[in-house]
């Protein structure tokens, strides 16, 4: 096989332009749907993308990228990886992958975490010296087969088999000293019969992600990257191998690769431009493809070509070939900016979704193939663009620079947290294990078209006002009548809960249409940061306002950290994002002031995404967790002693932040703790963490309804931690993409086994 893999991408979207398949995943849960019709859309979605990539002149086009929920989801059931509480449900093999997903009745899902630094949510994989991989599901086989029928030739795209078991967990059966990789061998028999399969359909290329050796990693696990890729070049009957790292530099894993028999290395050149230094040092190189990311796959920036072209340039000498693609999949983009009609003209020219970022690798591949006066006109476009965003205006703002400078170090510190938590008694007079929720309730249909009304023109602002208070003295009642310690006013205003704040603040602009998969069907919209931020307003106030004169019980302010904006949006690249963070906290500071003096007594920052941008290289863990952490401080130490600070973090992996967690400095932390069954609170008493904190008792990424007793057995768990002064009780996250039939009753059950454990305690 000789065959070149030329310009491509590593990855694209797949839920849908329109977001097809979210609406067709929503319907089939809602029993409004069959499985042939989620079917019917899903080959559609398939189809579209495959003749779309192939007819945009694209030399490979990535096969086996499209998922019904989620990729790592797709390749525990295709190794045979589905735990037996699963399979015994006898249910069908479709339900049965939702059900891993979702949990279904008494039968509690995967867990779920963030994928590497993103915002992608991926399901993690129970492994166990009892697992038995089997080649039980072809479905990367079967869609080549599709594919071909249709008259495009992929590239079959596979979770590669470290970065899958690196990514498992072992099951609850699993001693100690039982770790995933033990099984690599046991893996690498299935992986080499796929392949075999893959390449007996027609398959010339494979792509295997290893995305996880872009972190640091152990020699033991280097030695397993060595001896998997050894195997599998080994292999007699299989398609070229194409092994694909992205995310950040390979570091030590460069050279494993090199050396390893496979005939193409992907690397990521946008996150890790340095790697091009080490280049030189693999001498193994000249043997293969050099598969160069050149476009970000990640931000949604026009790709400066020049610059990306002299860096290709630089690669020639490294390998037998050099070929051009995305830094890592288009998984992470909108799909087309031309479906934004509503933004302003001079950004949108700034900006490149997945489609435009396929042409210009298109562009690249073809300068580097036939010389750049073939593409002259496309490269001095994208030249006239570089240039007009450094120098338009509303990028920046001397105002928001001279306050940044006469900040003093006392403007991110608090007073001492004894004296708070007396204060925040003496004011809020809290039972024991105080209950309350993440802050968002049941976005109800009604609620969506009254802001879609709001936006269009149907809707007054005084009518949409009206029914928002509607809604808000709604929640508030219900949360009465549960029983509810400290209330929040439901959010339904709000589309997002960065986007919300995002369209209220100046450098953003928002998109109609930039729809980004987060996991499953849940979609989001990031907002496009591109210059300095301010606020010119009280962007909360006026609703917490409102809602705290409903009820003599305190009412939260609930706020988007300033981290979180950053890591939920696309963030301009000009400045370091340091800087835009210090930007936006003290944008948020300010909410925080005006909500205390409305009378607000608790306020809280959420901060979920603390873990999600902690850079995969240790050597610069504390470099972005001083800013982080600095940056929530900024946001909220302009409060006196007696308002409480809350946080709330969710889906991480707690234990590699959990010393910025009490650096923060929040009075409470709630955390997403109940599909992992408070594991995290062992990281916490660790490090001696002396505040409030509310591991999550109710999974609300699951439809299932949580018993009273397994609410309260989680409560009587946290508390052989968390001593009772100091625990809360709450769902794992927000409530928004609930139903109010669910939600209530899953608080409710939430709210009596806090009563029956508090009773135990007297």
């Amino acid at each position: 096989m000789t065959s070149t893999i030329g310009s491509t991408v590593l990855g694209y979207p797949r839920i849908g332009p329109n977001r097809e398949l979210k609406r067709a995943l929503e319907r089939y849960w809602a029993s409004h749907g069959s499985e042939a019709e989620l079917r019917a859309v899903a080959r559609e979605l398939r189809t579209g993308t495959w003749r779309s990539l192939a007819a945009a002149g694209l030399d490979s086009v990535p096969g086996n990228t499209f998922s019904f929920y989620d990729h790592v989801l797709d390749t525990a059931v295709t190794v045979g990886a589905v735990p037996g509480r699963f399979t015994d449900l006898g249910l069908n093999p479709l339900d049965t992958y939702f059900a891993m997903a979702r949990g279904v009745a008494s039968t509690p899902p995967l867990e779920m975490t963030k994928w590497f630094d993103t915002n992608y949510h991926y399901l993690v994989p129970e492994i166990g010296p009892d697992t038995r991989f089997s080649l039980a599901d072809t479905t990367p086989v079967e869609q080549y087969r599709e594919a071909a029928e249709l008259g495009v030739t992929t590239r079959p795209v596979l979770l590669g088999p470290l970065t899958f078991l690196l990514l498992s967990k072992p099951d609850d059966d699993a001693p100690d000293a039982f770790r995933p990789l033990d099984k690599l061998g046991e893996l690498l028999e299935v992986y080499s019969e796929l392949l075999r399969e893959l390449r007996r359909a027609g398959a010339d290329w494979v792509q295997l992600d290893e995305p996880a050796f872009a972190a640091d990693r152990t020699q033991d696990e280097l030695d397993a990257l060595r001896e998997a890729y050894h195997a599998l070049g080994a292999q007699t009957e299989r398609p070229n191998l194409m092994v694909a790292g992205y995310y950040g530099n390979l570091g030590d894993a460069l050279p494993v690769l090199a050396s390893a028999p496979v005939e193409a290395l992907g690397i990521d050149l946008v996150a890790a431009p340095t790697t091009v230094d080490t280049l030189s040092t693999c001498r193994n190189l000249r043997d293969k493809t050099l598969v160069a990311g050149l476009v970000d796959g990640r931000n949604i920036w026009r790709t400066d070509l020049d610059t990306a072209l002299t860096t290709a340039a630089t690669l020639l000498g490294f390998a037998g070939e050099v070929s051009v693609s995305t830094s890592c999949s288009l998984l992470h983009v909108p799909y087309d900016v031309e479906a934004e009609t509503r933004l302003d003209p001079r950004v949108k020219s700034w900006l490149a979704f997945a489609d435009q970022k396929v042409r210009e690798v298109v562009v690249l591949g073809r300068a580097l193939a036939e010389g750049r006066d073939v593409v002259a006109t496309e490269l001095a476009a994208a030249r006239e663009v570089v240039a007009d965003r450094g120098s338009a205006e509303g990028v920046r703002d001397d105002r928001v620079h001279a306050r940044l400078a006469s900040l003093r170090p006392e403007h991110a510190r608090r007073g001492d947290y004894a004296a708070r938590r007396r204060a925040q008694q003496q004011s809020l007079r809290l039972p024991p294990l105080p209950t309350t929720t993440i802050g968002s309730f049941p976005q109800t249909t009604d609620v969506r078209k009254a802001r879609a009304a709001l936006r269009t023109g149907e809707l007054d602002p005084a009518t949409y006002t009206d029914r928002m208070r509607s809604e808000i003295e709604r929640v508030i009642r219900l949360q009465e009548r549960l029983g509810l310690d400290v209330l929040v006013h439901g959010e339904p205003e709000r589309n997002d809960m960065v986007q919300y704040f995002a369209e209220q603040l100046t450098g953003f602009a928002a998109t109609d249409n930039g729809w980004v998969q987060s996991y499953g069907s849940r979609c989001v919209r990031p907002p496009i940061l591109y210059g300095d931020v301010a606020r010119p307003e009280p962007i909360t106030v006026e609703w917490a306002r409102f809602a705290q004169q409903l009820t003599d019980k305190p009412v939260k302010g609930m706020l988007t950290g300033p981290v979180t904006i950053l890591a939920w949006s696309f963030v301009r690249d000009d400045q370091p994002m340091a800087e835009t963070a210090r930007q936006v906290a003290l944008a948020i500071r300010d909410e925080t002031r005006d909500l205390e003096a409305e009378g607000i007594r608790v306020v809280q920052v959420d901060e979920p995404a603390l873990r999600e941008l902690l850079p995969l290289r240790s050597r610069r863990h504390k470099a972005y967790l001083d800013w982080a952490v600095e940056s929530f401080r900024l946001a909220t130490s302009g409060v006196a002693d007696s308002t409480q600070i809350h946080t709330h973090l969710c889906y991480s992996e707690f234990g590699d932040v959990i010393d910025a967690i009490v650096a923060l400095d929040a009075d409470v932390t709630s955390i997403e703790a109940a599909r992992s069954r408070m594991e995290v609170l062992d990281d916490l008493n660790a490090v001696g963490f002396d505040r409030g904190v509310g591991p999550g008792v109710y999974d609300i990424h699951s439809p299932r309804v949580p018993e009273q007793d397994e609410v309260a057995d989680l409560i009587r768990a946290a508390l052989r931690a968390i001593p009772e002064d100091r625990l809360w009780v709450n769902p794992d996250c927000g409530l928004k993409t609930r139903g109010y039939g669910e939600v209530d009753a899953a608080l409710a059950n939430m709210v009596r086994a806090t009563a029956s454990v508090r009773e135990s305690l007297t």
